[in-house]
C-alpha cells in the first residue's frame, strides 16, 4: 500500500530530502490513514537537526517554540506542518520529561522510543508503511500495545497511561495483557503529572465513542484521577431503582449523556457523595450537596477553569431537582435557573434514568418528555423571567414618584415575582398600576 500526503507535506518533505536529509511523515497522521480516516495533523520526523533545519527552512515562516526540543512548526500558507529531529530520550527521572534530548540520524532510534505501535507507523520516499514494530498487525486486530518494555514505557512519561485508555476508548480497542498490567502497576505514578496535562487526556477519554467500557474496565485509573470515587466501586443500591452499584451506574449515565465534557464529567461524578452518605439501610441523604463539594475539590486539584468547575458542581448539587411540568412551578424554575441549566438538567437526568433499573426507564423518560414539551411551549411564548425582561424599568418608577435606592429594586423584584407567578401580565401599564397600589399600601402602613 502506497500513500500520497497532502501538497504543503510533500513540499516540506521535499526540502528536507533535497537537503540530503531523511524525512518521513510519521505517528497518528499515519495511523488515521490506515483507519481511512483524514488525519487533522501531519507530524514529520527527519534526520535533520534543530539548526539544520532551520537553514534549509531559511526564507519559509516558521516557529521555534519547541526548536530546543528538536520541533519546528513550519506554515505554508495556513497550515501547520510540525517537524521534528529524530531523538533518543535520557532518562526520565521525574516520571513526565527525559532529563535530556539527543538528536540522531536514526529512524529505528527514534521509533523505539515512542510509546505504542500504532503511533510508530510512518511513510517512506516511496509511500510505503514503514512498521518495525507490528503496528498494522495491532491495527487490524484492535490492540493497543507499548512498543518495547511496557513497564518502561509508562516509567518514562506517565501520561501515556491516560493516552492508551483514551485510544482504546476512541478506537475502540482493546489494551494488550501486558501493557494492560503494566498500566495498572504503574497508576501511582500518575501523581507526578501536571494536573492540566491529566484534565486533557480526561475529556479526551471522557467524550470519545466508548468510554463506558475503558471505564469499566480500569476503575483503578479512573479512581486515580478522582480519589472520591473509590468508594462508589460496589457500593450497592436499592434494586427498586437501580441495576448496577454507585460506580456503573454512574459510568453508564456518562455514557447515556451527549459527548460534552462538563456533561459527561458530572454524569460520572453526580453520585460521588453516596459513599459519604450512606445511611446503611439504602438511603443517600445529602449526597448531591456533599457530591458538588467533592467535585469541587476534585476539580480545582484538576485545574479546571472556573466556568467548568461552577457548571459541573451546580449539576451535581441539582441532579436530583424535581423538573415539573406544571406551568407555574415551571415558569419559577425558568426564572430561577435560566433556560440553559434546565437543558442541562434534562439531559442529565435522562443520562441518569437510562442508567437506573429497566422497570423505571420507560416511565421516567415519558415525565422527561413531558417536562421538555412543555419547557419548549413555554419558551415559544418569550415569557418574561427576568428583570431585563420586564416591561417597566427603574426610571418608569422614579416617575411614580418612588424614591432612588433599594425601593426601586424591592418593587422591580415584586413586579418580576408577579409576572413569574402570571399574576400580572408583563404589561406596563397593568405593572405601572400594580406598583402604584403597592406605593399607596406602603405610605398607608
Amino acid at each position: 500500500m502506497t500513500i500520497e500526503p497532502p501538497e504543503r507535506v510533500s513540499r516540506a518533505l521535499s526540502m528536507l530530502r533535497r537537503a540530503g536529509f531523511r524525512a518521513v511523515p510519521v505517528g497518528g497522521c499515519v495511523r488515521d490513514l490506515l483507519r481511512g480516516e483524514t488525519p487533522h495533523d501531519w507530524d514529520i520526523a527527519t534526520a535533520a537537526r534543530p539548526d539544520e533545519m532551520k537553514m534549509i527552512f531559511a526564507g519559509e515562516r516558521i516557529l521555534e517554540t519547541g526548536l530546543r526540543h528538536g520541533t519546528l512548526t513550519l506554515l505554508i500558507g495556513r497550515e501547520p506542518v510540525e517537524i521534528t529531529s529524530f531523538r533518543a530520550d535520557g532518562d526520565y527521572s521525574d516520571g513526565r520529561r527525559p532529563d535530556e534530548v539527543r538528536f540522531t540520524r536514526s529512524l529505528e532510534e527514534d521509533l523505539s522510543r515512542r510509546d505504542f505501535t500504532i503511533n510508530a507507523l510512518c511513510l517512506g520516499e516511496d509511500g510505503a508503511v514503514i512498521d518495525l514494530f507490528g503496528g498494522q498487525e495491532d491495527l487490524a486486530r484492535g490492540v493497543i500495545r507499548c512498543i518495547g518494555d511496557p513497564d518502561r514505557r509508562f516509567g518514562e512519561d506517565a501520561l501515556r497511561i491516560l493516552r492508551a485508555l483514551r485510544f482504546s476508548a476512541r478506537f475502540g480497542f482493546a489494551i494488550e495483557k501486558e501493557t494492560a498490567a503494566a498500566l495498572r502497576r504503574n497508576l501511582p505514578r500518575l501523581k507526578l503529572l501536571a494536573a492540566e496535562r491529566v484534565a486533557s487526556e480526561l475529556e479526551g477519554l471522557l467524550c470519545a465513542p466508548d468510554p463506558v467500557r475503558v471505564l469499566l474496565g480500569y476503575p483503578e485509573a479512573v479512581c486515580a484521577v478522582f480519589p472520591a470515587l473509590a468508594g462508589c466501586v460496589g457500593l450497592a443500591q436499592p434494586e427498586r431503582y437501580h441495576c448496577y452499584d454507585v460506580y456503573e451506574h454512574a459510568v453508564r449515565a456518562a455514557g447515556a449523556v451527549s459527548p460534552e465534557f462538563p456533561l459527561r464529567l458530572a454524569a460520572l461524578l453526580h453520585d460521588v457523595g453516596k459513599p459519604a452518605c450512606a445511611d446503611g439501610q439504602g438511603h443517600f441523604y445529602g449526597h448531591d450537596r456533599e457530591g458538588a463539594r467533592l467535585c469541587g475539590e476534585a476539580l480545582a486539584a484538576l485545574r479546571c477553569s472556573a466556568a467548568l468547575r461552577q457548571r459541573v458542581t451546580r449539576l451535581v448539587r441539582l441532579h436530583h431537582l424535581p423538573l415539573s411540568p406544571e406551568r407555574v412551578r415551571l415558569r419559577r424554575l425558568l426564572a430561577r435557573y435560566g433556560e440553559a441549566v434546565l437543558r442541562d438538567l434534562l439531559m442529565m437526568q435522562r443520562a441518569d434514568a437510562a442508567a437506573q433499573a429497566p422497570a423505571l426507564r420507560e416511565e421516567r423518560a415519558w415525565e422527561l418528555d413531558r417536562f421538555e414539551t412543555a419547557l419548549n411551549a413555554l419558551l415559544a411564548e418569550r415569557p418574561a423571567m427576568s428583570l431585563k425582561q420586564l416591561a417597566v424599568r427603574g426610571g418608569d418608577l422614579l416617575a411614580l414618584g418612588l424614591p432612588e435606592g433599594e425601593q426601586i429594586g424591592r418593587t422591580l423584584r415584586f413586579l418580576l415575582r408577579e409576572v413569574v407567578g402570571e399574576r400580572l401580565p408583563n404589561d406596563r401599564e397593568a405593572l405601572l398600576s400594580a406598583a402604584r397600589e403597592r406605593m399607596g399600601r406602603e405610605r398607608d402602613e
